[in-house]
């Protein structure tokens, strides 16, 4: 798939985040437009999945470890045609299966339920430890929030995995610098967050522009060409992104961590987004 395909399914899968918030008058939308991007790159170039088969033995593993932007992984399953896009409107309704966090017994696709932050990357060695140690050929991929990443247990998780020497494992790190009380520095700063997965024999790879498709394309071939010894290790790779990225109002904005667009906010931003869209299908 081309680089133009894959920005024209991450629109998609914005104007999901922006329609399912809407719908729900909840969620988190900032965090969830600032991880569309590598969400699709994974979904419809990286990860070997088929949305057919979602519980087939050797399929690529995916762990949402910040569990709270769900949206954007319900709406990436939905642009897969895991389910109906139009269940995304029942984004947190009573009696509806797409519920706050990921729900690995009712969604399809699904691999693990998350939501309390740190425990998915914990899920994510444990289906890699599964991997090495009965020589299965799926990898597994996390994706966890750099305020998530203060949580102490991610890092007694990276030091398990680089001392396990679990080399399916790719740990992702949508680095957008804003949590829900501020930016990442003033709560409890994670920074080098680089230099700390290092020290735990990660093979790390920073993307300056984490919102930039072909970026995201060089990391993960980057990731996929590692030889010698750095081939045994489990990888890192850190997103600097934009929080609330494709709706303007939402960009760097920390109060859009946790809130829903209103009627008027939702129409600012589908329109954007529809612009957006229109532009990437000239």
């Amino acid at each position: 798939m081309d680089i133009k395909e894959l920005q024209q399914h991450a629109n998609h899968v914005r104007q999901g985040v922006i329609e399912s918030t809407h719908s729900a008058g909840a969620g988190h939308p900032g965090g969830s437009l600032s991880a569309a991007d590598v969400l699709t790159y994974l979904y419809f170039e990286e990860m070997n999945v088929d949305p057919k088969n979602p519980k087939a033995e050797d399929r690529d593993r995916f762990v949402l470890s910040k569990g709270h932007n769900a949206p954007a992984l319900y709406s990436v399953l939905a642009e897969k045609e895991y389910f109906p896009k139009e269940d995304l409107l029942t984004l947190r309704h009573l009696g509806s299966y797409l519920q706050g966090h990921p729900d690995m017994k009712h969604i399809p696709g699904v691999d693990m339920s998350s939501g309390s932050l740190g425990q998915g990357i914990s899920a994510a060695c444990g289906m890699a430890l599964f991997a090495k140690l009965y020589n299965k050929s799926f990898k597994t991929y996390t994706l966890l929030g750099d305020g998530e990443i203060q949580e102490g247990q991610v890092w007694e998780a990276a030091m398990f995995a680089g001392s396990h020497e679990l080399s399916s494992l790719t740990v992702i790190v949508d680095n957008n610098n804003l949590q829900i009380d501020g930016t990442i520095e003033e709560v409890n700063s994670p920074y080098p967050i680089d230099e700390k997965f290092k020290s735990f024999n990660f093979y790390v790879i920073n993307v300056a522009d984490g919102n930039d498709m072909s970026q995201i394309k060089a990391a993960f071939e980057k990731a996929a060409g590692r030889t010698g010894d750095d081939a045994k290790k489990p990888v890192a790779i850190i997103l600097k992104t934009v929080k609330g990225k494709g709706v303007s109002y939402m960009e760097n904005a920390v109060g859009w961590h946790g809130k829903a667009p209103g009627d008027e906010e939702y129409k600012i931003a589908m329109e954007e987004l529809k612009k957006e869209e229109e532009a990437l299908c000239q």
